[in-house]
Formats: structure tokens, sequence, C-alpha cells
């Protein structure tokens, strides 16, 4: 969603009474991304996150469960800061996939201290991230689906991965963006699912990014890929974008090894091909839905294929526009220098026609400013 949502962002701006006038002149772009500095909130940031998703099991029963738990901060104008997050579970024994969200304009700039500690209210319940460089804490109840929750706790199983190389990434020459990910976390705690509590373990993924609000006038589509390996124990990060205007794509990514060896991936180091496509009954949209992403240099031939179809999201927004995007638990199967291999991945599809739908919103709302 994170391209989509930018677009949300500024309709929001424009609904809510203002001229919409986005700008970026408070971005920090840097040669190299400065830790632990680059963990703590950007004053003024155009839209900057904090993800986190991945795969837990019970510890008990060995069920397997999907957590996406992710605060975004922007501020599009340079004038007001607001705050999202997103929260979402999915049980694919129970082939069921239950989210929540909210949006709101914070009182004060967010302060860029640390350690981390953000926090968002929805009803009786409070949502909170704490903690800095692959440390953290979170807790979180849905206020729409009573009996879900998590409360989770994370160590660094493997060293920062710099995106790039130095921490921030170029998307051709669309935009460049700070970027880096804790991409193995070993991950401890509980989560309630339909109002039982589970005693859990896995390995979660960590994104952080910022200064994205440099894609806003692009018709672009966002398809993302994490990728952690049983073994060897190497992650993967592709993404392609897409330009509806032009029918251009961009590609890129990081191939991390066993070491902690970071390679970087450019769009002619993988083939990503799409085997499969699932249509949205509640949307009506049509996601791919099965891929093969063949990395020849690394070795690896992968199979992505999701745990259960249905994990679309619908954020309903302003003016009568939803905004629609998938993202969901997957499973990898494949080789690696033709021996079997198995892992788990998370997936974030934006639909290419959403873009122009959502940017056409803002636009008739803006002209009658």
């Amino acid at each position: 969603m994170k391209n989509l949502l930018l677009f949300a962002f500024a309709l929001l701006l424009s609904t809510s009474g203002c001229v919409l006038k986005p700008t970026n002149k408070h971005d920090v772009f840097q040669e190299r991304a400065q830790l632990p500095q680059e963990e703590a909130p950007h004053k003024q940031n155009s839209l900057e996150w904090w993800y986190f998703t991945g795969h837990l099991r019970d510890k008990a029963t060995g069920e397997q469960f999907g957590v996406e738990y992710v605060f975004f901060h922007f501020n599009v104008t340079g004038k007001k800061d607001w705050q999202m997050v997103n929260f979402a579970l999915t049980d694919p024994q129970q082939k069921q996939f239950r989210y929540d969200y909210k949006v709101e304009r914070l009182p004060q700039l967010l302060a860029p201290t640390l350690p981390l500690s953000l926090s968002m209210r929805k009803r009786a319940q409070r949502w909170t991230l704490t903690g800095q460089e692959g440390r953290y804490h979170l807790q979180a109840r849905m206020a729409a689906h009573t009996g879900h929750a998590i409360d989770l706790k994370t160590t660094p199983a493997k060293p920062v991965l710099l995106h790039g190389g130095t921490g921030y990434e170029q998307y051709g020459a669309t935009a460049q963006a700070g970027y880096y990910s804790y991409p193995r976390m070993t991950t401890t705690g509980t989560i309630e699912i339909n109002g039982q509590e589970r005693q859990v373990e896995g390995e979660l993924w960590y994104d952080r990014q910022w200064n994205c609000n440099s894609v806003m006038a692009k018709d672009l589509g966002w398809d993302w890929f994490s990728i952690q390996l049983d073994e060897p124990r190497e992650e993967i990060m592709a993404y392609q974008l897409y330009n509806k205007v032009t029918g251009e794509g961009i590609g890129g990514g990081s191939h991390y090894g066993a070491q902690a060896q970071n390679t970087h991936l450019d769009q002619k180091d993988f083939q990503l091909e799409t085997l499969a496509y699932w249509t949205s009954p509640h949307s009506k949209l049509r996601y791919p839905n099965k891929w093969r992403l063949r990395i020849p240099s690394q070795g690896y031939d992968l199979t992505i294929t999701p745990v259960m179809p249905d994990q679309e999201l619908t954020l309903k927004l302003f003016a009568g526009i939803k905004m629609h995007y998938w993202e969901g638990m997957c499973r990898v199967e494949g080789t690696h220098h033709g021996k079997p291999v198995k892992g788990n991945s998370y997936v974030e599809i934006t639909n290419r026609s959403e873009v122009k739908k959502i940017k056409a919103g803002v636009e008739e709302v803006t002209a009658k400013e």
C-alpha cells in the first residue's frame, strides 16, 4: 500500500480544507543512512514508516499465523503531522483474515526521539511500538474485531540490511528513498485469535523507509516481496513499480547472504513471472496471486504461493473513496543451485488501476477548493 497510501493522504488533506501543495523540502537525503538516528521519526517528513510482517507459530500446536503491523508518519505540506496504523492477522487454519486501521492528525509535530515510542488510540484500544535497532515491543488490540491482538518482542537474528548498499534505494529516475531492514528478527510473545490467546514464536521482517513523497506525481502501482529462506538462512527483497501513463516498469531489490553479504539487485538481475490471478469478491479487483522468482546470479528459482487467496484490505477514506490493496502471508518453495529450498514470504500488491482512481479523486476535490 506504500505508494497508494500517499494519494490517500493527499485526498485527506484536500477534503479537510487544505489546498494541496505537497512538498519534500523537509526530507533528509544523505550519502549513507546514519544509524541509529534514522530509526527516529524524521521531523516533518513527507512520508515514512516502520513496517513489520512475518510468520508466527503456536508453541503448543504448531499452527501458523501471519501478522502485519505498521506505523506511518507523514507531513505532505510541511505543516501538519499525521499518523496512521495498520494491523492485520492471517489465520490459514480457519481461512480467516482480520484487519484494523486508523488515521489521524497529530496535535503537534512528531519529535525525533529514541528509543521509538509511537502510539495511537482507536476507541478503547491503544496501539504501541517501542524500541530501536531490531529490538522492539509491539502491542495492539483490534477495535474493529473483538478478540484479536498481539503482544510481541523481537531481537535481531542478523545485522541491519542497508538497501542499495547505503540505506538509500534509487527507484530509477522516479524517486530516492531511505530504506533499510532487519530482515530476520527472532520473535516471541502472544497473539489472540477469536478470543483465544496463544504463545507464539517465529520471525518477523522489519522495513524502515522515509522520504517517500517523491513518488507523489507518478501514476505508480507497487508490488513488493520479502522472502526468508529456511536453509540457507538467506533473505531476498524484490519490488516492481509500474507507471500507468508510460507503461514502464522499474525493478530492484536486495539479496542478503547467510553471512550478511549484501548484494544489490538491479532489474536485469531477476525475473518475476505471474503464474495465477485471484479476483476479489469484495472489490472485484484482479490481483496476481502466485509468482515465480528467478535470480540466476544467486542460483535461485522460487515459487511464491499465498497461504490463502483472500488477504485484501479495504481502507474507507474520504469523499466516497475506498483504497484496496492485497498484502498477505505466503509460502516459498523452489531450488537453490538445483537443491530444494523452502521458506516464508510476505507480498504486497497494489492494483495498477487503483492508482488512477484515487488520483482522480484527489484532483476532483482539489479543483473545488
